[in-house]
């Protein structure tokens, strides 16, 4: 028996039916040929349709319900519409399956070149919008070509060989090293020049001696270290910083704008360095006097009406009655002094005299400019 092609398929007809008994799948089949023959005329006999492959192979499924027995027919056919409906109204003449009395009704005529139209049209769509992504539009051709264009005017400057872009303007950007040259250049400014390192070269030097100079420098601890390291052996008008934590060669065009917009004088820029050094010297002394706890242990070990009295590493020069304080003089340089009990007036100015650094007591009677007091 000829086959129908999958290709030449057209239509295929999906019907239902229902039988009063049990039956089974060739009862369905034998029906199908058996009760159609000879209704439609030699032209479409359905036994002859499917050997000349007009007619694909039937297929149904079948299923016990019930006492029943109901099923699903699929005949595929590669004939034009009108003929296809003819057939399928065909179908619906049969009155028994097997030796069951049944019914049989067509529920649909699926067009399978519609759904192929449907699938090519939005497979056809997809491949559009592939073709349209991977090929750059103008802007971006444009900006291609810009930046190609930029970069051409790299170039090797000075007995270092420093990589530069266009250094005629009077004024000169100075960055780190060839990556953040580059990344200037993309974003269109060419006045600049790399250092290649973090030691500066003499090429550098000797345009500050005719330049304006403006370090640009990573905003991190290392751009700092740098930015200092410049200023105390160039002549460097302004200071520019990426911001906290970026490097100058990841920023974007907006980003170096930005950044360069806000470039401080390199004057300003030392005096902040040289305040915040001031306060960590300030901190540093501050964190160098002894711990409260400390301090109480060494006053738990005098007598009432004692005083200690200690170097820099908390160790005892001498411990005296408070009577003999006033008058007290010693060849060791005297740190602190610790007393277990109320620091008055009196032994707050011994304190004073003695240019101690610090007084640990119980409590105090009044304050001190001198000497920091310590309460234990």
């Amino acid at each position: 028996m000829a086959k129908i092609s999958p290709v030449a398929i057209k239509y295929v007809i999906h019907a239902r039916f229902e039988a009063d008994g049990p039956v089974e799948k060739p009862d369905v089949i034998g029906a199908i040929f058996g009760q159609t023959e000879g209704l439609l005329g030699s032209d479409l006999e359905m036994r002859q349709l499917q050997k000349e492959g007009r007619i694909g192979r039937i297929e149904a499924t079948v299923e016990a319900k019930d006492g029943k027995t109901v099923g699903k027919i699929e005949v595929p056919s590669a004939l034009d519409k009108e003929e296809t409906s003819i057939i399928a109204a065909a179908l619906e003449t049969i009155e028994r399956i097997g030796p069951a009395n049944a019914k049989i009704w067509v529920e649909t005529i699926e067009d399978v070149r519609e759904n192929k139209r449907k699938y090519i049209i939005e497979r056809a769509k997809k491949l559009l919008e592939e073709m349209e992504k991977s090929l750059p539009d103008s802007r971006e051709l444009e900006e291609a070509v810009k930046i190609a264009n930029r970069l051409s005017k790299l170039q090797s400057y000075g007995e270092e060989k420093l990589p530069a872009g266009d250094l005629s303007s009077d004024e000169i950007i100075v960055v780190e090293g060839r990556a953040d040259v580059i990344n200037l250049l993309k974003a269109g400014i060419d006045n600049v020049i790399g250092m290649n390192g973090t030691i500066l070269p003499e090429t550098i030097k000797d345009l500050g001696k005719e330049k304006t100079l403006i370090l640009f420098v990573d905003g991190d601890r290392g751009g700092k270290l740098i930015a200092k390291n410049v200023l105390a052996n160039a002549n460097i008008k302004y200071i520019a910083f990426a911001p906290d934590g970026k490097e100058v060669e990841e920023l974007s065009p907006k980003e170096i704008l930005a950044c360069l917009r806000k470039k401080i004088p390199s004057e300003e820029f030392a005096e902040k360095e040289s305040s915040v050094t001031r306060r960590k010297k300030v901190t540093r002394r501050r964190s160098s006097l002894p711990e409260a706890s400390e301090l109480e242990r060494i006053a738990e070990e005098l007598e009432e009406k004692q005083v200690a009295l200690l170097d820099s590493k908390l160790n005892k020069i001498a411990i005296i009655p408070l009577s003999r304080l006033r008058n007290f003089r010693s060849r060791k340089k005297i740190f602190g002094m610790v007393l277990n009990g109320q620091a008055d007036h009196d032994v707050i100015k011994s304190a004073e005299r003695l240019n101690l650094k610090f007084l640990a007591a119980r409590n105090f009677s009044n304050a001190s400019q001198k000497v920091k007091l310590i309460a234990i």
